[in-house]
């Protein structure tokens, strides 16, 4: 590991390790960022390291119905500024031409 870093380093290379999604395209746009644990959250990417750590502003998370935590509910929660631990981030998607559609595969419920 450390001959490896070595010869990156003196042959021109920077130490700054690439992180696995490329988020630069995505700054200062809005996002809609999904946590393990259900959360989610939109807001306007401002940062982001090499590990995935996500600064959102303006932030808003879709509270989840208290009945069954894998539904969002129509309300949300002004968040503003805040951090996304890398770890915790499973999607990141750009809020930017995309759109929700109904699910063909879901039986309607009987009444």
């Amino acid at each position: 590991m450390f001959i490896f870093t070595l010869y990156k380093y003196k042959h021109g290379s920077s130490g700054r390790k690439e992180t696995v999604l490329d988020l630069a395209k995505f700054v200062d746009k809005g996002v809609q960022v999904k946590l393990t644990g259900g959360r989610q959250v939109t807001g306007t990417l401002k940062g982001y390291d090499q590990l995935l750590n996500l600064v959102l502003d303006e932030a808003v998370e879709s509270v989840r119905d208290h009945d069954d935590p894998l539904k969002t509910t129509d309300q949300t929660r002004r968040l503003g500024l805040i951090v996304c631990r890398g770890t915790a981030v499973m999607l990141v998607s750009p809020t930017d031409g995309t759109e929700e559609i109904a699910n063909p595969f879901v039986q309607p419920e009987a009444v």
